[in-house]
């Protein structure tokens, strides 16, 4: 688990194809690896990558098949900076929100404009995901905790102060670039529990809520009958 608070800007050092999948090799620059071992948890971008190997600068990790097709990093290349955060501990500050480090998909920079001292971006959704993103909820962009400012379809605005400009990979996002997402966990977990007893039923989980009606919250205590 994760709090979504950048600790680092690591820097990509290699890629290794290996039969379908990924062997990543990252640069950590300024985070202490002191109290990192091997299989232990660093969000690379967002994504909990297990550490395999420790060349004293970095780690190695394994990315999957499935990583690879839900996130960004099978397009990053050798040089580029990457968002990274150590998993938190019992004592660690939750400075931002609950992450798992689990991607639920590529989302895209629409506009960057400046606003003050700050960045007002605008970002697309998966159409998928856009029921996960509430006006001042939270979301996670790359790793990084943010409030959602406002909502319009799957487009929402995020407003990005100087610290987190200067401490994350958000200076080099420009309209286009792509962004790996995870929403608010209890969003999601809230979702499979209003279902019910539906969400045992097989069916296409991008249409999950297919089985949510007026009824099927009456039936299962949302609403009195």
């Amino acid at each position: 688990m994760f709090t979504g608070i950048i600790q680092a800007v690591g820097t990509i050092k290699a890629l290794q194809p290996t039969g379908g999948d990924l062997r990543l090799r990252v640069d950590t620059g300024k985070l202490s690896l002191d109290d990192v071992g091997l299989g232990d948890s660093i969000a690379t971008n967002g994504v909990c990558l297990t550490v395999t190997e420790l060349p004293g600068d970095g780690f190695w990790a394994d990315v999957s098949r499935e990583t690879l097709d839900f996130t960004s990093l099978g397009k990053l290349k050798p040089g580029s900076r990457v968002n990274l955060e150590k998993a938190l501990t019992p004592a660690s500050r939750l400075g931002g929100h609950i992450v798992s480090g689990h991607v639920d998909g590529l989302g895209e920079v629409v506009s960057v404009v400046e606003d003050g001292r700050s960045y007002r971006y605008v970002m697309r959704a998966p159409d998928a995901l856009a029921k996960y993103i509430s006006q001042k909820g939270s979301i996670c962009v790359d790793g990084t905790s943010l409030t959602v400012n406002a909502v319009n379809g799957a487009e929402f605005d995020l407003n990005i102060i100087p610290q987190t400009w200067a401490e994350t990979v958000f200076a080099t996002y420009q309209p286009g670039t792509l962004v790996n997402l995870e929403v608010d966990v209890i969003a999601r977990y809230l979702e499979r529990l209003v279902l019910g007893d539906a969400a045992a039923q097989p069916g296409d989980p991008a249409n999950s809520n297919a089985g949510i009606s007026l009824a099927s919250l009456a039936d299962n205590g949302y609403l009195r009958k």
